[in-house]
């Protein structure tokens, strides 16, 4: 398993964390915890696949993530009184899962030699889907659609990634570097409650 690979499954670990901390939050069931931390997990993932053709997806051809994101919500749900109880655990493990699932849709689609601007839009999708799907399965407005920065902040991530490999950066450095800028973005704009504009009718 080489260094992507295990940022890979990092990423797959903390989104479904973050997940099953939501699904928790908003009072499901067992079954619901565990269907709410996969859609998160492999959501992003899955619709990328379906866009560009890759099938099977990838989790169906390593099986393996199903098991990683079933021990990671069984821990999330014996440990959730010390997890949910960390400052901002939820947002932690959701900036962390954005960072490493957008390198991993830029990578693939720059692997596939695609479009450098078809290759960000599978990062950013990557990145931010399973989360939308999150949200609406809890019964929430998807994060990315609120004031909060955060698709920008996988934006910025794919781009500086793409950047990087055409500099023929190392791997592992354009790696970090992006992870690095992505995590910085979310802790900059929710320090400093930098946000998007958004708009109201008045009423007459």
């Amino acid at each position: 398993m080489g260094f992507f690979d295990i940022l890979d499954m990092l990423g797959t670990i903390a989104f479904a964390i973050s997940g099953a901390l939501m699904a928790i939050k908003r009072k499901m069931d067992v079954f619901g915890i565990f269907i709410v931390a996969f859609v998160t997990a492999l959501g992003g993932g899955i619709l990328r696949d379906v866009f560009i053709g890759n099938t099977p997806v990838w989790w169906m051809e390593h099986f393996y993530v199903v098991h990683f994101i079933s021990v990671s919500v069984l821990l999330a749900i014996l440990f959730r009184n010390r997890i949910y109880f960390l400052a901002k655990s939820l947002f932690i493990f959701d900036t962390i899962g954005l960072a490493i699932f957008t390198i991993s849709g830029v990578q693939i689609g720059v692997s596939a030699n695609l479009d450098p601007a078809v290759s960000v839009v599978l990062g950013i999708m990557t990145g931010c889907f399973g989360g939308v799907i999150r949200d609406i399965l809890c019964n929430e407005i998807p994060i990315i659609f609120r004031k909060e920065i955060y698709a920008l902040a996988s934006l910025a991530g794919a781009v500086c990634f793409i950047i990087l490999y055409s500099l023929n950066f190392n791997e592992n450095i354009s790696h970090i570097s992006t992870i690095t800028l992505v995590v910085v973005i979310r802790v900059l704009a929710v320090r400093f409650s930098i946000s998007l504009p958004t708009y109201t009718i008045k009423k007459k």
